[in-house]
């Protein structure tokens, strides 16, 4: 009893912080470059995408409850869905029940806190109670089979569909999308990344032309890639499977750093 206790008020406790930051955050997103937001561009997207309606707000978001239920249960520990997904879905949704003027809902960052850190607190309450309620031999089982099935969804569904909405953006989105998704799919293990990066310059080249912004932001994502690689130690895994002699300086960098691949 006082252990189910402790995980309801600690689950209240961090749901509320968590719903305040990602809600003010994501509806700040939608007043920059005058203000500094807090959140990701696949979330701006998606919120964007359901096109302020309640529903599909509701529905987006519940198509990944699944996937972070799963993972409190069968690993103890809540995914990114959670606070980039689920959180600013639901209090979109909730937000705009009654009114669908955005000034006053998705684009009010103080409405989107408070709704947000209600809907935060519900969720992750529900999320670590049932998970805490669950016997470890159901725990063992869920990770056993609900785990793959959520690694399935990360990758490859969601980059399959990233990159789809990436073409269907346009050529040039398209293949920027395709490039700094091979790229990261490559570094990272996951080419999502990469993909969204790839809309964000592809479109900002259509809409404003190769311009000093522009070309400063391919300069800055071209860069975080290259620091990415080495940082990673994928210049060495890359070389080695090339069959290339890695010559001694580089080896004795990653020596160095501590960044050279098991």
């Amino acid at each position: 009893m006082n252990e189910t206790l402790t995980v309801l008020l600690e689950s209240l406790v961090i749901g509320g912080l968590i719903g305040f930051g990602a809600s003010a955050g994501v509806a700040r997103m939608f007043h920059a470059p005058k203000v500094q937001g807090m959140g990701a561009f696949r979330t701006l997207g998606e919120l964007n995408a359901c096109q302020n309606d309640p529903v599909a707000h509701f529905s987006f978001g519940l198509g990944f409850l699944f996937n972070a239920w799963s993972s409190a249960v069968g690993t103890g520990a809540l995914t990114s869905d959670v606070d980039h997904r689920i959180v600013p879905h639901w209090t979109a949704s909730v937000a705009m029940i009654k009114n669908r003027r955005l000034a006053e809902t998705l684009h009010n960052p103080r409405r989107m806190a408070i709704t947000g850190t209600a809907v935060g607190m519900v969720l992750v309450t529900l999320l670590n109670t049932t998970a805490a309620s669950i016997p470890h031999s159901l725990q063992d089982v869920a990770a056993k089979v609900l785990g793959p099935a959520s690694e399935w969804l990360i990758n490859p569904v969601m980059p399959i569909i990233f990159w789809m909405a990436a073409v269907d953006a346009g050529k040039r989105a398209g293949a920027w999308g395709t490039v700094l998704g091979g790229l990261g799919h490559l570094v990272m293990g996951n080419a999502v990344p990469g993909i969204v990066l790839g809309i964000v310059i592809g479109k900002g080249v259509d809409d404003l032309g190769w311009t000093k912004v522009t070309k400063a932001l391919a300069g800055v994502v071209l860069g975080l890639f290259a620091v990415s690689t080495v940082l990673r130690g994928a210049d060495l895994t890359l070389l080695q499977q090339l069959n290339v002699d890695i010559p001694h300086w580089l080896t004795h960098f990653h020596d160095v750093t501590g960044t050279k691949p098991e």
